[in-house]
């Protein structure tokens, strides 16, 4: 059983294209490879059942059914009953959906079938190129003929899954213009080409301000040569697709967390298989927020340490965006958990978002408040993002056999210290990354569907993020480096 499935757009509205792939015989006048077509029994056209019998081009015969026909869904699904060609249990689907701009449509192709054993390969272009590609390049010149509207007519015939806009479009981007501090940024107009193979094309509506960014712009993580945008946290609607793309179409709402560096811009082509889809009760601020920051809460509490009721959880930075995300999904799961913050406006903060004991500290102690609430067992599991500065007590704030989840460096990164620090309590020291354990699209889907799911039922809770301009992500930095923010940030393109 071979599997062939091609995908592209046709630069014209749905409303001109559904109405000829609805009626089940109208190939024989748009179709290059066909000789004749007729319904069998003079049954209409569009009836769930009726057969087509054509012939092509070549001399082959074949006979179809109508299986399936949605108006709501664009869609026709239709198998083979008799063919001269060695194709059997051919079943085959063909949708369509309008593009943003309401000007193009994307067609997508798919069908299942056996053929002898070797000849895959044949099969797969001549029906993959030769009938579906092909036969949307003959509907394209068809409607020309007819009058098509609002289409330039020296425009090229679109091939195998080009996308919707074959060139480039504007867009403004938060530019980093060297490695250092907020005054980096400059607030420029860039120019965004198609997506390549495996890529998608967004219209960004909200993205995602996170402290590996600030780490990022500094030059600790070797991620960006500059001049060029930071981020890799976005949600938005796609434009179009690349070559090989068929999980999302045109019009889709979208929302991502992976490298490589660049979501600070209006319009971005990211990697497909990094994309999830944001079901319909998460708004595009929610989902820019949720991608890294809740799915990182997602890992850390599943899967790096399975956190278990009346476990100690140290969370450092309680009331930042991912500090909130983690002390009320850790409280839901059972945990007793203890929150370090610099001010009591974030002490309180963090106390309603599930911080049973937060301890207002800027010097980074904590060590003997974490064990007189503990009685003197220490926090099994310490997630930290503080770094440097935290490294000393934590070793003392952890219990025998504790947990250290070093995330992130906010104060500087450690330097290497002596295993014996550790075996003097067992300990066991993590440094995970979140995109290492998304790599994976099935873990990936996993970890997005528990987030959303865990955001819906409340157990992941998080405040309306902070909203900056995408032309003050300086500003949004500068704040967020001085310690000035609570909860998510986030920039409105």
């Amino acid at each position: 059983m071979i599997r062939v499935r091609r995908s592209g757009v046709i630069d014209e509205p749905i409303e001109r294209v559904w109405p000829l792939i609805r009626d089940f015989n109208s190939h024989w006048a748009w179709h290059p490879a066909l000789a004749d077509s007729h319904i069998e029994n003079n049954e209409p056209s569009d009836q769930i059942g009726c057969v087509r019998s054509f012939r092509l081009k070549d001399g082959h015969q074949l006979r179809e059914q109508l299986l399936r026909l949605s108006d709501e869904n664009h869609s026709s699904t239709y198998c083979i009953l008799d063919a001269t060609l060695p194709m059997k249990r051919y079943v085959a689907t063909l949708r369509l959906k309008p593009v943003t701009d309401r000007k193009h449509t994307f067609w997508d192709w798919e069908s299942t079938f056996e053929v002898p054993r070797g000849r895959e390969r044949e099969f797969d272009a001549m029906v993959g190129d030769g009938v579906y590609v092909g036969g949307f390049q003959g509907l394209k010149a068809y409607l020309r003929q007819q009058g098509s509207v609002g289409v330039d007519p020296g425009a090229r015939g679109l091939t195998q899954q080009v996308v919707a806009q074959a060139r480039s479009v504007p867009a403004m981007g938060a530019v980093a213009t060297g490695l250092g501090g907020p005054e980096v940024f400059r607030y420029q107009s860039l120019s965004v080409g198609p997506p390549g193979p495996g890529e998608v094309r967004i219209q960004q509506t909200a993205i995602g301000v996170n402290y590996i960014d600030v780490y990022v712009r500094k030059g600790l993580y070797p991620m960006l040569t500059p001049p060029g945008p930071l981020g890799m946290e976005a949600a938005g609607v796609v434009i179009d697709v690349g070559v090989g793309v068929t999980h999302v179409l045109p019009g889709d709402r979208v929302a991502y967390a992976c490298p490589p560096v660049g979501a600070y811009v209006s319009v971005r082509c990211v990697p497909a298989a990094q994309l999830v889809s944001i079901p319909p009760d998460i708004s595009d601020e929610q989902a820019a927020c949720l991608m890294l920051k809740g799915q990182s809460a997602e890992y850390l509490l599943h899967r790096v340490k399975r956190v278990m009721p009346g476990d100690w959880v140290l969370v450092h930075a309680a009331a930042g965006g991912l500090g909130l995300m983690l002390s009320s999904w850790a409280k839901s799961m059972g945990a007793r958990v203890i929150g370090t913050v610099s001010t009591d406006a974030k002490a309180r903060l963090a106390r309603e978002y599930g911080c049973d004991h937060p301890i207002i500290s800027r010097d980074y102690r904590f060590a003997s408040t974490v064990r007189e609430l503990t009685m003197g067992q220490g926090a099994s599991v310490i997630y930290d993002g503080l770094g440097r500065e935290a490294r000393e007590e934590n070793l003392q704030a952890l219990a025998m056999c504790g947990h250290w989840v070093s995330y992130g460096q906010a104060s500087g990164s450690m330097e290497a210290f002596a295993m014996e620090q550790l075996s003097s309590k067992s300990v066991t020291l993590s440094r995970p990354v979140l995109f290492h354990y998304t790599a994976q699209r099935a873990a990936l889907e996993s970890i997005s569907r528990n987030t959303f799911a865990a955001f819906r039922e409340g157990k992941l809770r998080m405040p309306a993020p902070s909203r900056y301009p995408l032309a003050s992500a300086a500003a949004a930095h500068q704040a967020l480096e001085a310690r000035q923010t609570s909860g998510p940030l986030v920039l409105l393109p």
